[in-house]
């Protein structure tokens, strides 16, 4: 053995020697082995759905709830967030409703097959409440970011919640601000028949009676309806010094038209669905002074309202009402994810319940029911083609005004 050892060796040496007198080195020895890279965390993909009327009358609106939710998830993708050890990418279902609501428990049991985690919608009152079952049985979040009729939260349902004022507020401002600032004491109520529409005036003439007004006549229409022209002569007839609308803008645009070419003298007087441009658009010259409401504060004195609407402009264009809703609705849902650092419903709903953060429309926070805690109402006048801010009632931005200047008709 030690012959055969001291033989490898000699051997070993000789072949050095040649290669060093042939003026090659001898091969390096091999490297050590290196240890093996840390391999990247393990990815998921969390699936949110987005439901609003993609086509039909209020697109303009659904499309700028779904933009909102997208801008949303695609900056939340951008940070890169960590949930349960693994990089988590959010991926947005956009289901259209058709602010229908049979249409809208289709989408929803849709919903509920793709297994998303959270659901930020629907934008109508009259799809989020029959859709609220669905998503309940199957124990999935929902934040609504336009549904204001107060049946919603009212069903005792866990995860329903939404992230602006409800109708209960939203009537009692506006009922007041009739009587008081706009000196109605005959009012005519025009609804559209929806849960948002028929809702928000019921919550309107409740508080106008309280506030001393005489309900001298109210009509009803639809959603899909635009020739108003016999019930504005029925209300004409009554000689109201106002008429209230509840519903959208893709009826009350057309309406107050109609009421300047039949020379309705009343002021016109609606809620949320109403203030946005479209409406302007639909109206024409006699939307000028026209008054609405919309819950939460100006875009610009929303604490992020500045930066949201840059964003969001940049890639999308002009903002309707919503969006800026819609984006907190669906960043308060991942953020409650990462506060319970699971992305399953029922291990982050508790942490959404107790939520409170400050989003780009105001401070988040819910009370027992799912509704907003302090939520404020603005109102808004159109003047010179655009609305301007009257005054917000509630939430952390109270400021009173002076109520608009006469309505033309």
């Amino acid at each position: 053995m030690v012959r055969r050892h001291l033989l490898s060796v000699g051997m070993g040496l000789v072949a050095a020697a040649f290669l060093a007198a042939c003026g090659r080195e001898a091969p390096p020895p091999p490297p050590a082995s290196k240890a093996e890279a840390p391999k990247p965390p393990p990815e998921i993909v969390v699936k949110l759905g987005s439901v609003a009327p993609l086509t039909g009358p209020q697109a303009h609106l659904g499309k700028d709830n779904d933009n909102g939710a997208r801008l949303a998830v695609a900056e939340i993708n951008a940070r890169g967030l960590m949930i349960g050890g693994a990089k988590a990418k959010f991926e947005l279902l956009s289901e259209d409703d058709q602010a229908d609501p049979k249409t809208g428990t289709i989408v929803a049991q849709k919903l509920v097959d793709a297994r998303v985690a959270g659901v930020i919608g629907h934008l109508n009152s009259g799809t989020t409440i029959p859709a609220s079952k669905i998503y309940n049985d199957a124990g999935i979040p929902q934040i609504s970011p336009s549904a204001t009729n107060p049946k919603y939260t009212e069903q005792g349902y866990k995860g329903a919640f939404r992230v602006m004022a409800n109708d209960v507020q939203q009537g009692k401002v506006l009922g007041e601000y009739a009587v008081a600032r706009l000196g109605a004491r005959k009012i005519a109520i025009i609804d559209d028949r929806t849960a948002y529409g028929q809702g928000l005036a019921d919550e309107f003439e409740k508080a106008a009676k309280a506030s001393g007004a005489n309900i001298v006549g109210r009509e009803y229409t639809s959603d899909k309806a635009t020739d108003f022209r016999a019930i504005l002569t029925n209300v004409k007839a009554r000689k109201p010094d106002l008429v209230f609308y509840g519903g959208m803008d893709a009826q009350a645009g057309p309406m107050v038209a109609q009421m300047k070419t039949l020379a309705v003298k009343a002021k016109f007087l609606a809620g949320d669905g109403a203030q946005s441009p479209e409406f302007i658009k639909l109206a024409g010259p006699a939307a000028e002074g026209v008054v609405a409401s919309s819950p939460g504060l100006p875009l610009d004195k929303m604490p992020g309202g500045k930066g949201f609407t840059e964003r969001y402009t940049a890639k999308y264009g002009q903002i309707q009402i919503y969006a800026p809703f819609a984006y907190d609705a669906a960043v308060t849902l991942v953020e409650a994810m990462q506060k319970a650092n699971s992305t399953e419903p029922a291990k982050y709903l508790p942490e959404l319940a107790r939520i409170s953060r400050q989003g780009v429309t105001g401070p988040i926070a819910f009370d027992g029911k799912g509704d907003l805690r302090n939520g404020p109402i603005t109102l808004y006048v159109v003047k010179s083609g655009k609305w301007d801010a009257l005054e917000t009632v509630g939430g952390e931005a109270a400021a009173p005004a002076a109520a608009p200047a006469a309505q033309k008709k």
